[in-house]
């Protein structure tokens, strides 16, 4: 059983409001991630909210996904990993995917990829911008050292640290994701957003 972690606790500082609810589409681009992962394989879909939970978590309350409240968030994007790998410990996971809500063009397909190469592969990664990112997924194996994390440390140094055990999945659209209003509107323009 592959478990799946959506990202979602950050501040959107650089963007000036919660990146979560920006609108993709007709819905928000948390939403999107839960309706997409939810789609998958992958059980149980653990979203981590931290900053702004409280106008973030209506929108989402209503898909059977676990919420979870990171009251660190601001220590950074460790704090949302160690508490959403902490969740996904409850259930009998052999791997787990970490995934953020603001790259769009995340399918159910990819997260589904990712899954079935997981059971031959112990981390795997996606490819975009040449350099290797979420969404990720790594066997139960790592969980500890994904606890392990601190400050605004991701995944990525277990990526270099065991290149050996990487297989890596090409994902061109990877590289879209929304950090400033103009990312945004460059995603609007570009019609990909309504």
């Amino acid at each position: 059983m592959t478990g799946l972690i959506i990202l979602a606790a950050g501040e959107s500082a650089r963007l000036g409001q919660p990146k979560q609810n920006l609108v993709f589409g007709s819905k928000t681009l948390l939403q999107n991630a839960v309706e997409t992962a939810l789609a998958s394989v992958c059980e149980p879909i653990i979203v981590v909210l931290g900053a702004n939970e409280q106008v973030i978590r209506p929108t989402i309350s209503q898909h059977p996904v676990n919420i979870v409240y990171n009251a660190d968030w601001a220590e950074g994007m460790a704090s949302s990993i160690r508490l959403g790998i902490a969740e996904v410990k409850k259930n009998p996971v052999t791997s787990v995917i970490l995934m953020l809500c603001d790259q769009p063009f995340v399918s159910t397909g990819l997260l589904n990829e990712l899954a079935t190469a997981g059971a031959e592969n112990d981390i795997v990664a996606c490819v975009y911008n040449n350099t290797a990112g979420v969404p990720v997924l790594f066997a139960a194996k790592y969980l500890e050292q994904l606890q392990l994390l601190t400050g605004d440390e991701g995944a990525k140094h277990l990526l270099l640290k065991y290149g050996e055990d990487v297989l890596y999945i090409p994902f061109p659209m990877g590289g879209v994701d929304i950090d400033t209003m103009d990312d945004y509107g460059k995603l609007k323009r570009s019609g990909n957003l309504s």
